[in-house]
């Protein structure tokens, strides 16, 4: 019964005086309908009744599975979405243990995500995701939407109207770099932006303080200018009342009070007095506090961050994922608008960032992404968190548990011309020449396969609305008037519930026959990819990886099978559940090497082992899962 839940959205009044943004094909998005999930994978265990969760998948579809559970308990939301950069963003692919990589042989580049939209495409996606972001929110909570100059003032626009303006907090400058590259026509751009969103006034807050300003750093050496006799450096502050206060007006050890009074009790001047946080000028009436240098937390954080660099090559926490933004940016931005066990979400996951931060900072949290290297790196990620944390003897106890589900499955392709490819073969479509308004043809209908790896919407539709032959369809509703003009058939991965409506009732003044072939659902047998091989083995109580072979990745690299020296170049991670009940992996042995270290490949049979599950994953990120 869960898949015909629906969850509706209440519609945002028109603020008087203030602008809302319009775009071609703007859609209202008032209601979505539940997805199911399904769990995969669990890692740890849970702690006071919670277990954090990650979710492959379309993130508007995760969202929208999630409202059933979730609606309004979300405490945090980070997003780093998609800038519209017009950029492709890519990831070195290299075996491991070869030395530079140089030959075509050996490494290749292996695009992670596009970023590549029509303006119109690009707000509506954000506008939709947007509102499902609002409706998770805790009535506590505070969004932080990373953005650039490339669509920063539309998505303030956007969030204006979706959280109303009265809910935005600050416009956060993040300067991320040194102007360097020195462009011919423009000025560099070396910061960022981050918009920051309240669901109400009671929203969480806790003031944060830098040491490591340029700003912060000038004002120590300005004002930290004294050494008391244990050699600690230290700043006079006035201890003088700025309105007068009868009852503070005291003499201290021959010290006249100010005008005013001072600004503290006579007891606690004693107690400072006694902690030596005092300072009596041989000269004048005026008794000072010192604020110690090493006890000082730095100046409040303010809307603008020069003291948070991007991650340098050599960090331990580099991850060589594209647009990884650094520990130190999330620590700041958790810290001040969540307290511990606060609920924490990103649904723009990428390298996990967000979540391992999260994790050792003692939130609760839920991450999404589409894209399958994510949610490896991620995984990997918060596998190598867990263990430090919990190897911490005396480290209080954190939300290290972690389970991995899956909504929709996008196990197929990455780069969309080569899936477009994939599908014609796949589903024996007949191909056009390229630029032509359908991709083929199949059983005498027109195809249109949509942008796949996530949900076809009714955006999707309009770049072929815009294309259409019409007056090759007055022709044949003329000839024709009770024959469809045309047979259509969309190819998609998921799509909205009233896809195929939307596109009849916009064609309404022509007869169409419009049929959804989701290859999800309709084409689930279809096979998209070649898959690896690996021979497994027990041998005595060793469990012995003897080959592995991830045909697509050899298939990249240019490599045959008797042309890999050690299959463990070609491997990121080894997962091993020793007792697989046959529906949810529990690995037990999480053999994740550091980048050019290799996995061990042998490994001890406990005596109690059952169904034993493998899970080989290659440096596609693409798994292998045997059963033994």
């Amino acid at each position: 019964m869960d898949e015909q839940l629906t969850f509706e959205f209440a519609e945002r009044p028109t603020i008087k005086g203030f602008p809302e943004l319009r775009w071609t094909g703007k859609r209202p998005y008032r209601s979505t309908q539940y997805y199911p999930a399904q769990l995969r994978e669990r890692y740890g265990e849970e702690k006071d009744g919670w277990i954090n969760k990650i979710f492959w998948g379309d993130n508007l579809q995760v969202m929208s599975h999630m409202l059933k559970e979730y609606r309004g308990k979300i405490d945090l939301i980070y997003i780093d979405p998609p800038f519209d950069s017009k950029a492709d963003y890519k990831k070195k692919i290299e075996i491991k243990g070869v030395g530079k990589a140089e030959t075509d042989s050996t490494s290749f580049e292996e695009k992670q995500y596009g970023d590549i939209w029509t303006n119109d495409e690009y707000l509506q996606f954000m506008y939709e995701r947007i509102i499902l972001l609002r409706e998770l929110m805790s009535s506590s909570g505070n969004i932080f939407v990373h953005c650039d100059w490339h669509k920063s003032s539309y998505l303030r626009i956007i969030c204006d109207e979706v959280f109303g303006n009265n809910n935005f907090v600050n416009e956060i400058i993040w300067k991320r770099k040194g102007g360097s590259s020195n462009p011919s026509k423009q000025l560099d751009v070396a910061t960022d932006t981050i918009l920051w969103y309240r669901k109400t006034e009671l929203a969480i807050f806790n003031a944060q303080f830098s040491k490591d300003s340029p700003e912060t750093q000038q004002y120590i050496e300005e004002r930290f200018n004294n050494v008391d006799e244990n050699g600690r450096r230290f700043m006079k502050s006035p201890i003088v009342s700025p309105n007068y206060r009868e009852n503070l007006i005291y003499e201290y050890k021959g010290y006249t009070p100010p005008a005013n009074g001072w600004s503290i009790s006579r007891e606690l001047m004693e107690k400072w007095d006694a902690d030596g946080k005092l300072y009596f000028p041989e000269r004048g009436n005026r008794i000072y506090r010192k604020i110690f240098l090493d006890e000082y937390p730095g100046q409040p954080v303010s809307n603008i961050w020069t003291d948070i660099f991007v991650i340098n090559p050599m960090a331990l926490e580099r991850l060589d994922y594209p647009t990884q933004k650094p520990e130190a940016l999330l620590e700041r931005i958790i810290k001040m608008a969540s307290n511990e066990d606060s609920l924490v979400f990103d649904c723009f996951m990428g390298s996990g960032t967000t979540q391992a931060v999260a994790m050792k900072l003692g939130r609760r949290f839920i991450g999404a992404d589409i894209n399958l290297g994510a949610i490896q790196t991620t995984t990997k990620r918060l596998i190598n968190v867990a263990d430090e944390l919990n190897g911490q003897l005396q480290h209080e106890e954190r939300y290290t548990g972690f389970e991995v589900y899956n909504v929709n499955n996008y196990d197929f392709f990455r780069n969309p011309i080569e899936a477009k490819n994939l599908v014609i073969e796949a589903l024996e479509i007949q191909p056009f020449v390229q630029g032509n308004v359908w991709d083929g043809e199949l059983d005498g209908r027109m195809v249109k396969i949509m942008p796949v790896n996530r949900i076809a919407t009714k955006a999707d539709l309009e770049e072929l609305k815009a294309n259409l032959p019409y007056k090759i369809y007055e022709k044949r509703k003329e000839e024709n008037p009770r024959q469809p003009v045309e047979l259509i058939t969309i190819v998609c991965m998921g799509h909205e519930p009233d896809l195929k409506a939307s596109l009849e009732q916009s064609l309404s003044e022509y007869k169409v026959d419009v049929q959804i072939v989701d290859i999800l659902r309709d084409k689930s047998e279809l096979q998209l990819k070649r898959e690896a091989e690996a021979e497994v083995v027990h041998e005595g109580n060793k469990l012995v990886i003897r080959s592995f072979y991830p045909m697509n990745l050899m298939q990249k690299l240019s490599l045959q099978k008797e042309y890999v020296k050690d299959w463990k170049q070609l491997v990121e991670s080894i997962m091993i559940d020793w007792n697989y009940d046959g529906v949810v992996m529990q690995p037990t042995v999480t053999d994740v090497p550091d980048k050019k270290e290799f996995v061990a490949g042998l490994y001890d049979i406990p005596d109690d082992a059952g169904t034993i599950k493998v899970k080989i994953t290659d440096l596609l990120s693409e798994s292998l899962e045997v059963e033994v």
